[in-house]
């Protein structure tokens, strides 16, 4: 196992409570799919009205009350939906803080990462949701040589982003592997 995948074993944990309360409050998951020092991004189709049209997202959706048991469950089916990935038996690490993304509109929603490593590499197949799915090399987002700025259209709002090839990683996605990056960052480098 990677010193990578040892840190974020060591440091992440399932939430205490995976089912959300019925509150009327939305909430999504994600899946943070790892494999050999990458993650798997995807592009999202471009559809209006949807604030994340065409934008790179992990896979995953909204939580549907008596459809899913936990929002563990709705990453795990939003991946297969989205990039015909089965996570079942695939190994859960744990979950990240949820987030709240700032295109949410004004109910906004919460949403859960949950961080998965495959044994095997998968091969995602887009489904109507997706443009496209690639992997990000995890060091090379680390190390800086992506980083870069997006300014957000038909606005003078910046925000930090990466670019990769010809993908913009930027939002609540950025957050996320952000999070992602600070749980695996040894000790060492965080004192």
């Amino acid at each position: 196992m990677s010193p990578f995948i040892e840190h974020l074993a060591a440091g992440l944990k399932l939430g205490s409570s995976l089912k959300p309360p019925d509150d009327g409050k939305r909430r999504a998951a994600v899946s943070v799919v790892l494999h050999d020092e990458r993650v798997l991004l995807m592009k999202r189709v471009e559809r209006e009205g949807d604030p994340w049209s065409g934008h790179i997202s992990l896979p995953g959706g909204g939580y549907h009350r008596g459809a899913d048991e936990d929002l563990l469950a709705t990453a795990i089916r939003e991946t297969e939906e989205e990039l015909g990935i089965d996570l079942h038996g695939t190994r859960v690490l744990g979950s990240l803080p949820a987030l709240h993304p700032f295109t949410s509109g004004p109910a906004g929603v919460e949403v859960t990462p949950f961080v998965f490593v495959t044994a095997a590499a998968v091969e995602p197949v887009p489904g109507p949701e997706a443009e496209a799915a690639f992997w990000l090399p995890i060091e090379l987002a680390r190390s800086g040589q992506l980083d870069a700025t997006y300014t957000y259209p038909g606005t003078d709002r910046t925000f930090p982003c990466w670019t990769f090839e010809r993908y913009t990683i930027w939002g609540l996605t950025w957050r996320i592997l952000g999070d992602l990056f600070a749980v695996a960052q040894p000790q060492s480098e965080t004192a």
